[in-house]
């Protein structure tokens, strides 16, 4: 697999403040990369920078021609809002008032691969579970077709229930479409899962590797400090606070 993503010391100052100090890394086409670290170690910085969003120093290249879509942490809706969830994917038609049959059959097709059908184009956005909602967010990603996907935090605020469905969806776009994952998670049984290749990250890059080398439980603590607890069972690996 070629490397779709190379960043060279990369280091993100902010407000006077480095965010991220001096890390490099790289992505191979089709894989799936965890970025995992404590609550302000400049995870979300990094997918900033990543896309272009941030100034940064030191070099980020992605493979000529790459399209990148994202799924942010938090999708706040305000409440008063009418937006139907056709409406709310009518901003990435080329044509707005009328994208045609065409560009509907897309947008079915998508939805279908995140396990929704097309009724739910009918409802309003503020109508929506947490976990409807995570995935008409991927849908919308997933409608210009990129070869990669940055999630931030894909499961955070989502009933449990829901958690196992999202991630099974993001194995499946790895898996049967080639797609690039780049997550940021906070459940280590699913990165040991679904990793390929995880980056712990606290300003500075603390390891790198595949997680079943590099996140041992002295890694982990060193992590997230020694308070941490760490759950062990059936093949999960979670982490409490």
């Amino acid at each position: 697999m070629k490397e779709i993503l190379l960043v060279r010391n990369l280091s993100v100052i902010l407000d006077s403040e480095e965010i991220i100090h001096d890390i490099s890394f790289s992505v191979r086409s089709g894989e799936a990369l965890a970025v995992i670290g404590p609550n302000g170690a400049g995870k979300t910085v990094l997918f900033r920078a990543l896309l272009g969003l941030l100034p940064y120093r030191g070099e980020i290249y992605w493979q000529k021609g790459i399209k990148a879509g994202y799924v942010p942490q938090k999708f706040a809706i305000d409440k008063t809002l009418p937006i139907t969830v056709q409406e709310f994917f009518l901003l990435k038609a080329k044509n707005f008032w009328w994208p045609g049959k065409e560009w509907l059959l897309k947008l079915v097709h998508e939805l279908k691969a995140v396990g929704l059908d097309e009724s739910v184009l009918n409802k309003k956005l503020t109508d929506l579970s947490g976990g409807q909602l995570q995935r008409i967010l991927i849908a919308f990603a997933l409608v210009d077709h990129p070869e990669v996907l940055l999630f931030d935090e894909p499961t955070a605020g989502i009933d449990i229930g829901f958690e196992e469905t999202i991630y099974t969806i993001l194995h499946r776009l790895q898996k049967d479409r080639g797609t690039t994952i780049i997550l940021i998670s906070h459940d280590i049984g699913i990165v040991y899962r679904y990793a390929d290749e995880v980056i712990c990250l606290d300003k500075d890059m603390l390891c790198h590797g595949r997680p079943t080398e590099v996140l041992k439980p002295e890694d982990l603590a060193a992590i997230y400090g020694e308070g941490a607890i760490y759950k062990h069972g059936h093949g999960h690996h979670g982490l409490g606070h």
